[in-house]
C-alpha cells in the first residue's frame, strides 16, 4: 500500500508540475517597433506621451513586451531616407512615422514592413496611399487635409483681425505638402482681399532671419504652417511673434506656445490613436486592409494673454466659437 500510495503521489505531482514548467519556459514575445521622427524627441514629447499611452491601452509597455527603436532627423529632412533604411535593417514588426517627409522616406525604404502614419497631410494627394478606404501597399494610419485646414486658418485670422491686408506664411520648403497647401490658402486669401507671402525656415537656426524679413516687408500677421520641424520649434516661433508683435495662427500648439490663435487637431490624441493601428498589425492585420482615418474633431484655441499683450480686441463672434481660451 505504501508503494502504491507513493506511486500515485509521484504521478500526480508530475502531472501538475509538467504544464507549469512548460508554461514558465515559454518566452514572452517582444514586439519591435520603429519610430521615424522628422524633428526631435524633445519637440515631440507630448505626442510621444500620447503614443505610449495608446500602447498601454492595448497592454504594450516598453521594456516588458515591446521595444521601440527611435530615429530622429532633428529637422534635417535629407537625413530621413538613411534613418528609415537603418530601421528597416533592424528587422522590425512595424514602423511608425509622422508627417509627409518621414512617411515618404519610410515608404521608399520598404515595401514589406508595415508602416503606420501617426499623422500625415493628405496622404492620397501626396501619393502615400491609393485611397482612404483601401490604402493598398504597406501604409495605413491617420491623415488630414492640410490644404483645407490651412485655408480655414486664414479665414479665422481675418475674422479675428478684420483690418489686416498682408499676411506672412511661415513654411518649411523641404516639405512637399506646402505646394497644394499654399494654393488653397491663396484662393481663400484672395476672396478675403489678403496678400500672402511665404517666408522659408528649413531649420531651428533660421527663425530669427525669417521674422526679421517679415518685419522689413511690413506684414501684419503670420500663419505658421503644419510641418514636423516647425511643430518641434513652435516655442521659438511663439517667442518671436511676441517679440516682433506679430499676431499669429497655426495648429493648436501655437497659442499654447505664446501665439494668438490655433485651429486644428489634438496631436497627442492623434498619436495615441496610432497605437490602435500598431495593435491591429501586431495581431496579424495587413495595412492594405486597414482604412486610413481622418480626424473629425477640430479645435479653435485663443490666447487672450497674447491678445492683451499685443493690444488686440478679439471679436465676440470669434470668442464664442473658441473651444479653449487661454487667459
Amino acid at each position: 500500500m505504501n508503494k502504491r500510495r507513493k506511486l500515485i503521489i509521484a504521478l500526480g505531482a508530475s502531472a501538475l508540475a509538467a504544464p507549469l514548467s512548460s508554461f514558465a519556459q515559454q518566452p514572452v514575445k517582444i514586439a519591435r517597433i520603429g519610430f521615424l521622427g522628422a524633428a526631435s524627441a524633445s519637440g515631440y514629447a507630448k505626442q510621444l506621451d500620447g503614443f505610449r499611452l495608446g500602447l498601454r491601452d492595448f497592454g504594450y509597455m516598453e521594456g516588458k513586451n515591446i521595444v521601440i527603436e527611435y530615429r530622429w532627423a532633428e529637422g534635417d529632412y535629407a537625413r530621413l531616407p538613411e534613418l528609415a533604411a537603418q530601421l528597416v535593417r533592424s528587422k522590425l514588426d512595424v514602423i511608425v512615422t509622422h508627417g509627409t517627409p518621414g512617411t515618404r522616406a519610410a515608404k521608399g525604404a520598404t515595401t514589406t514592413i508595415p508602416i503606420v502614419m501617426a499623422v500625415s497631410g493628405d496622404a492620397v494627394a501626396t501619393g502615400l496611399v491609393v485611397s482612404l478606404p483601401r490604402p493598398g501597399g504597406n501604409i495605413t494610419g491617420s491623415t488630414f487635409f492640410s490644404p483645407e485646414l490651412s485655408a480655414k486658418q486664414i479665414e479665422l485670422l481675418k475674422k479675428a483681425l478684420p483690418r489686416i491686408t498682408r499676411v506672412a506664411v511661415l513654411v518649411n520648403p523641404d516639405n512637399p505638402v506646402i505646394g497644394p497647401v499654399f494654393k488653397a490658402m491663396e484662393i481663400t486669401a484672395k476672396s478675403l482681399e489678403l496678400g500672402l507671402q511665404q517666408f522659408a525656415v528649413r531649420g531651428p537656426n533660421e527663425f530669427e532671419n525669417a521674422f526679421s524679413a517679415m518685419i522689413k516687408k511690413r506684414v501684419e500677421a503670420v500663419a505658421i504652417q503644419e510641418d514636423g520641424m516647425l511643430n518641434a520649434n513652435v516655442r521659438t516661433a511663439g517667442d518671436l511673434t511676441i517679440k516682433e508683435r506679430l499676431p499669429s495662427i497655426g495648429n493648436v500648439e501655437v497659442p499654447q506656445a505664446g501665439g494668438l490663435l490655433g485651429y486644428g487637431v489634438n496631436f497627442p490624441e492623434i498619436f495615441r490613436r496610432a497605437a490602435h493601428f500598431v495593435d491591429k498589425i501586431l495581431k496579424g492585420a495587413k495595412p492594405a486592409d486597414l482604412p486610413v482615418e481622418q480626424p473629425t474633431v477640430f479645435e479653435l484655441v485663443i490666447n487672450m494673454k497674447t491678445a492683451k499683450a499685443l493690444g488686440i480686441q478679439i471679436p465676440q463672434s470669434v470668442l464664442l466659437r473658441a473651444n479653449r481660451v487661454i487667459e
